[in-house]
């Protein structure tokens, strides 16, 4: 009987504050939503809590009856004043990299829109091997689980709670509107500061 073969690696990642900071991005994008619509947006505000699903944000500030067509809007603004702005996170590209030099895969699951996701790997250079977007929390678990992804690394607890839901390794970064010992209450495995310690962490884990 020939060995079994062991199962590919496959690394999820987070895009908003665990691969990029998209929070200069954002602020311009909103602050030009509010001119354009004439609707008061508190982009300083809206930038210390991303994450969740853009029609949630949008909801603090529209009516529910204008959010839908809003976030159109927003989506349809957002390559032209979203996308120079942002930048990649220290140890975005190395820590994708890590996961290829292990004979791995990466994958980003992200509650972005995914056009516009794309646009921000492309335009950073970050090289995963797949991307889903519109999904957030618990509902990140599907493409988890179509992709078999072993570990899924995020910033937010409700990144935390989508791998769970997987059966992924939860590896968090406290980089984003979430502190070291909230990710750790979620039920992260691991918090680490920032994605600069996740190569040396990814070959400890493989030991």
């Amino acid at each position: 009987m020939a060995p079994m073969t062991a199962p590919a690696l496959t690394v999820g990642f987070d895009l908003d504050m665990t691969l990029i900071d998209s929070r200069p991005g954002i602020h311009a994008c909103y602050t030009a939503l509010a001119a354009r619509t004439g609707t008061y947006v508190d982009a300083d505000l809206v930038v210390t809590r991303l994450g969740p699903p853009l029609e949630e944000e949008l909801a603090h500030w529209f009516p529910a009856d204008d959010v839908a067509k809003t976030a159109d809007l927003y989506r349809e603004m957002y390559p032209a004043h979203a996308i120079t702005g942002t930048l990649a996170l220290p140890g975005a590209r190395e820590a994708v990299e890590a996961v290829r030099a292990a004979g791995g895969r990466s994958v980003v699951v992200t509650a972005k829109w995914e056009p516009n996701a794309r646009l921000h790997l492309d335009h950073l250079g970050i090289a995963a091997d797949d991307l889903v977007g519109d999904l957030w929390a618990e509902r990140k678990a599907v493409a988890l689980r179509e992709h078999g992804a072993s570990v899924y690394v995020g910033d937010h607890t409700g990144d935390v709670r989508g791998a769970r839901a997987a059966g992924a390794y939860a590896v968090a970064v406290a980089t984003g509107p979430c502190d070291a010992a909230q990710l750790r209450a979620a039920g992260a495995d691991v918090v680490l500061a920032d994605l600069t310690a996740f190569p040396a962490w990814l070959e400890n884990h493989r030991r």
